[in-house]
């Protein structure tokens, strides 16, 4: 009689704690936690250095996608300056990025 109670012990443990396992997941799941807020001034202000520093081309002297172009290329010249520039004019026109295309006409050929 010992070893049936000491079984039905076991699986009623073995129950308790599963149950106990799949509710502590459950209740742990609810929403992930906080990313940390940046605390330091300098942390905060990362900026990359310009490698382009002409400005870019008016976009009224070109017409149609060239002058949407121009104009993207005024409203993001951050981002313009980090992205290089595959047609080799780096090589040819000493262009230091994608930015560059844009001061000197070249993006508008």
């Amino acid at each position: 009689m010992k070893s049936h109670v000491t079984r039905y012990g076991w699986l009623s443990l073995l129950i308790l704690v599963s149950l106990s396992l799949v509710a502590l997941f459950v209740w742990r799941g609810g929403t992930p936690p906080a990313a940390p807020a940046i605390s330091s001034p300098s942390a905060a202000v990362l900026t990359a250095v310009r490698r382009e520093t002409r400005p870019t081309l008016d976009p009224a002297q070109f017409v149609g996608k060239a002058a949407a172009a121009h104009r993207a290329a005024r409203e993001i010249p951050d981002v313009l300056d980090q992205l290089y520039c595959y047609c080799g004019c780096d090589k040819h026109q000493g262009h230091t990025s994608l930015l560059s295309c844009y001061t000197d006409g070249h993006a508008a050929t």
